[in-house]
Formats: structure tokens, C-alpha cells, sequence
């Protein structure tokens, strides 16, 4: 069955191209397997290569990441009609009037001194949303998804008990509460091994990668954005590290530790400032 034509950049064909594929009669087997639970988890990592592309600066690849990003809508929202739940017109809809309903200073008669006071409107407009939903939570953390990535969801905690006041006032305090946490997680690590020391530590690591995303949120440092720059530094010169064992006729697992840690500062030497 061909696909109708349609004009460039008609979201139509992409919603026909979905329904095609999900359906029953000649539609692709794995497309037809998958439900809201299997789907999430690309839609999560589409979103990240989203991020991705962003981070490196390649606006070809932004083009086709946000296409598979926007896939996922489709995929969920075509899913969705088929239970009668609502369909990809009424996503858009959803989205539209809640962006006018959130921007009173734009579409209304509201005005703010700032960005951060209209940020302080935004979350109380959120929070009688929640309410006329027939949420009951009243905790200033109401509505911090459980599904967001936990460092992120860390920062958001940190976040809105700071609206309140529960917050230190720099980052000097954060960076002593840091070196307390390391200190605990020390004490753990010394203590023999046993399954209640082992969940001590767990918990005392936790702790420290607790505080760790608090001293970024201070010094206004996107955490995602700084590990994922820590990893690709990472990469960058541990493959730079197994070129030159390689040039000399050896490799990484051949070397003694005190040989790899001496490869890293040669490659770590030679990068520019």
C-alpha cells in the first residue's frame, strides 16, 4: 500500500506513516509488539541524543535527532487512539493552551520585574494546575517526576526546597557539607565487608552525589552538561592513550598501572589548555 503524497513538512504524513506501521492488516510485526512501557525507554534516549547533537555543536544531526524525538510522540500518541484515549490533535491542543495559560505576560495582561520572578509565577501557575487536577500533595516538592533522571531530579528537589528557604547561602558551606560526605564514605569503606556496610555505603555515596549536584545548582553549572563534558574528556584521552601503546608496538593491558598513569599525563601534557 503506497503512502499518500503530502505537502513537505505535513506532520499528516508522519501520523499516516505511524497508523500505517501500527496497523494490524500489513503493518510492521515490531512496530505492532510495542506499548507505552516498551516505547519509553527510546524516548528517553532520543531525548538524550537530542542533547547530544547540541553538545557537539552538529546541526545536521540535531535535524534528524529531533525527527526520531518527534517519532516518539507520534508513536505514543498514535497508541493512544488506538485505546480511545485521546489522539496526536489533542497533544497539541494540550500543549498549546497550557503554554497560553503559563505566559499571562505574553498572552494576557500580566506583567514581571524579571525572569526570575516570572519563573516563581510559572511554578504557582503548575501548582493550581496540580490542584484543579485533584492533586492534594501541597508539598513545595509536588510534581518532581520520579521518572527524570535522578541527578536531574536531584537538582529539581534542591530546587524548590530553596524557594522556601532550605537552602545554604554560597558555596562554601556545600563544599564543607562535600568533604563531610567523603569523610563518611571513607569510615564505610574501611569497615568490614558485610551486607549492612554495603547498604551504608550506598547510602553514603548517594549522599555524596546528593551534595555533589547541590554545588553545581550553586555555582550555576549544568550537571548533565559538565559530565557529559567529563566523560567525552574521558574518552578523548584514553583512546588518545591506547593510540600511542599501540604506535609503540604494545597495549593498554600489557602495561603496569604506573605505566598507563604515566601514558595519561604524557596525552594530558599534550592537549591545549
Amino acid at each position: 500500500m503506497d503512502m499518500p503524497a503530502a505537502p513537505d513538512g505535513d506532520i499528516g504524513r508522519l501520523l499516516a506513516i505511524m497508523a500505517r506501521l501500527r496497523d494490524p492488516d500489513g503493518g510492521c510485526p515490531w512496530d505492532l509488539e510495542q506499548d507505552f512501557s516498551t516505547i519509553a525507554p527510546y524516548t528517553v534516549e532520543e531525548a538524550y541524543e537530542v542533547a547530544d547533537a547540541i553538545d557537539r555543536g552538529d546541526l545536521p544531526a540535531l535535524k534528524d535527532e529531533l525527527g526520531d524525538l518527534l517519532l516518539q510522540v507520534v508513536f505514543h500518541a498514535q497508541m493512544a487512539k488506538e485505546q480511545g484515549a485521546f489522539a496526536f490533535g489533542d497533544v497539541v491542543d494540550a500543549i498549546c493552551d497550557k503554554m497560553v495559560r503559563r505566559h499571562p505576560h505574553v498572552f494576557g495582561d500580566a506583567s514581571f520585574a524579571d525572569a526570575e520572578a516570572q519563573t516563581v509565577n510559572w511554578e504557582a501557575i503548575k501548582a493550581a494546575e496540580r490542584k484543579a487536577a485533584g492533586e492534594e500533595d501541597s508539598s513545595a516538592l509536588a510534581g518532581v517526576s520520579r521518572g527524570l533522571p535522578e541527578w536531574q531530579r536531584a537538582i529539581k528537589l534542591q530546587s524548590r526546597a530553596a524557594r522556601v528557604g532550605f537552602d545554604w547561602p554560597d558555596t562554601a558551606p556545600v563544599i564543607d557539607k562535600l568533604h563531610e560526605e567523603i569523610d563518611e564514605v571513607r569510615v564505610e569503606l574501611a569497615a568490614s565487608p558485610s551486607p549492612e556496610r554495603d547498604a551504608r555505603l550506598e547510602d553514603e555515596i548517594g549522599d555524596l552525589l546528593f551534595v555533589a549536584a547541590n554545588l553545581a545548582r550553586h555555582a550555576k553549572v549544568d550537571v548533565g552538561g559538565a559530565l557529559r563534558r567529563a566523560n567525552l574528556k574521558f574518552e578523548r584521552r584514553f583512546r588518545a592513550m591506547e593510540a600511542i601503546a599501540a604506535a609503540e608496538g604494545t597495549t593498554m593491558s600489557a602495561l603496569s598501572l604506573a605505566q598507563q598513569e604515566a601514558l595519561w599525563a604524557r596525552v594530558k601534557q599534550g592537549e591545549v589548555p
